[in-house]
């Protein structure tokens, strides 16, 4: 150990090389605390030839590496599992200047979102995608688990607005394709295939995105249904009639009776429903009125609450984002996040709670999600963090109604067992020849996706 300890100070200098248990217990749990293990070290490079020097002296050693960015995961992909190096990678936050033209910015894989959202403010030019972790979020990270968040119903995941990006393979040999070239057909698409990897195939260091036009004006509305049939009704209806449809999220009343309990938000509405679709548009005009044209035509929705000002905008979207954090106040969590197709979403929606009471008699199961595009977040309090009842329940319904066992989160640790249920076993097979390939060694994130 001494002999890595004192290669890895070389890299990287020994205020960043942190041992100390009380220093590193930070980085060794994911945000559920459900997933958590001992690392050897933590390790905190400042660039890519850093990243490097770290990667080939693990490789050595054949000591396994956990690539971290803001630890918001909830899948445990970013914390050992026991004996890995943490590869924290915040210090790698640099910003270039946007290119306003290409409408293109270069980031380190260290810059939390929000960074970068406050830097494009007032430049006319925005980052796409969004979520409510983007205060801690880093945008390697959110690369590397291919997030998507509230607005992918309208822009997509990361996948559409990574461009190119600088990443270093297990073995230190690097992948630097940063020109951002939009037509670029010169062999396989290397940093298409790390996007999405989960830390498997190499180190994300820095970041080419796509920007997108910043549009200023909003409008938010949180319509009470019967029922998810009745949400997708509306959400087809909202469909045909505005184009600046930007996010649909379906809310449920048991957990905004969580999010009232533990922030004090409340619905707006006096009776409780079935279910909420909350819905924003954004435009360069005013959107409010074209939203609330949709909404007085709608004949699914039994009321409607229309933010008529910023500071009611901001209350119905705390209904929703106050949801995780409720959630984890309960106690840990099972946190599933999946993906279903349209058409069967409300299937799911109504079978999942008994799949899983079944499973674990007494546990609760709230659901939350991005019902534009088929992405469902599924919570189950109750059952201790090491029972797999309920995400055995849980994922082999998503399979049943031909979902995803991954929407945005990854794989993680919390489901390398169940991949085989979306993927088939020559599909498994070519993703282990690709790791072999660019990891030969296999010590980038050796406890997650893959089955062991």
């Amino acid at each position: 150990m001494s002999g890595l300890l004192d290669a890895l100070t070389d890299a990287v200098g020994e205020r960043h090389v942190l041992t100390e248990d009380d220093v590193r217990r930070s980085y060794e749990t994911d945000w559920t605390g459900r997933f958590s293990g001992e690392a050897r070290a933590v390790v905190r490079p400042a660039d890519a030839d850093e990243v490097a020097a770290v990667l080939h002296a693990c490789a050595a050693e054949g000591t396994g590496v956990v690539p971290q960015g803001g630890n918001t995961g909830l899948v445990g992909g970013g914390v050992p599992a026991g004996g890995e190096i943490v590869l924290s990678l915040v210090r790698l936050d640099a910003i270039e200047k946007p290119d306003t033209v290409a409408r293109q910015v270069s980031v380190g894989a260290g810059v939390p979102l929000a960074a970068l959202q406050e830097r494009l403010r007032g430049s006319g030019l925005a980052f796409a995608v969004d979520h409510a972790a983007r205060d801690t979020a880093t945008l390697g990270g959110m690369a590397a688990t291919n997030a998507g968040g509230a607005r992918a119903v309208r822009y997509g995941v990361m996948r559409h607005h990574v461009v190119g990006l600088e990443a270093v393979l297990g073995d230190g040999r690097r992948v630097d394709r940063m020109e951002g070239l939009v037509k670029d057909n010169a062999g396989y698409d290397l940093p298409g295939l790390l996007v999405g990897s989960e830390g498997t195939l190499g180190v994300i260091a820095r970041l080419r995105l796509s920007l997108v036009r910043e549009l200023t004006s909003r409008a938010t509305a949180l319509f009470a249904l019967a029922d998810t049939a009745a949400a997708l009704d509306l959400l087809e209806g909202l469909r045909r009639r505005l184009d600046s449809l930007e996010a649909a999220e379906i809310l449920y009343p048991d957990g905004l009776d969580l999010v009232a309990r533990h922030s004090g938000a409340r619905s707006p509405f006096e009776d409780e429903h079935g279910a909420y679709l909350l819905v924003e548009c954004a435009a360069d005009e005013d959107p409010l009125d074209g939203l609330a044209a949709a909404a007085e035509e709608s004949t699914a929705a039994s009321d409607v609450a229309v933010a008529q000002d910023a500071e009611q905008r901001r209350r119905l979207w705390a209904l929703r984002e106050g949801h995780t954090e409720a959630v984890s106040a309960e106690g840990t969590p099972h946190k599933l996040d999946v993906s279903l197709p349209l058409p069967r979403l409300a299937e799911f929606e109504s079978r999942v709670r008994d799949r899983v009471a079944e499973a674990s008699p007494g546990a609760r199961t709230i659901l939350f999600g991005h019902i534009g595009d088929g992405n469902l977040h599924v919570n189950v309090l109750g059952p201790p963090p090491d029972d797999d009842g309920p995400d055995e329940a849980v994922l082999a319904l998503v399979a049943e109604c031909g979902g995803s066992v991954s929407a945005e989160h990854g794989i993680g640790q919390a489901k390398r067992r169940w991949l085989s249920l979306t993927r088939s076993d020559d599909e498994i097979a070519a993703m282990v020849a690709i790791k072999r390939g660019l990891d030969p060694e296999g010590i980038l994130n050796p406890a997650v996706l893959l089955p062991s």
